[in-house]
């Protein structure tokens, strides 16, 4: 019973195949962080290693080519 309720539950992938992960792409970067500015954890983003450590230095070079904030204060 419990295993027919996981696999209806699939979820899509949070990266579609069409999109890269890149510095440039914002909007796709901008979901992988939380309010207060830092980077979501890999179970969290459901991405593999690989795609996660793409993910942590994409958002790195954005943070410093001032793409991305650092810290996120707005209240």
């Amino acid at each position: 019973m419990n295993k027919s309720k996981r696999s209806s539950r699939r979820r899509l992938p949070p990266i579609r195949s069409g999109e890269i992960i890149d510095y440039k792409n914002i909007n796709l970067l901008r979901r992988f962080i939380s309010e207060q500015g830092r980077i979501l954890s890999r179970r969290m983003n459901r991405l593999t290693s690989k795609q996660q450590r793409l993910m942590t230095i994409a958002i790195k070079r954005a943070r410093v080519l001032a793409l991305l904030p650092f810290l996120n204060n707005e209240n």
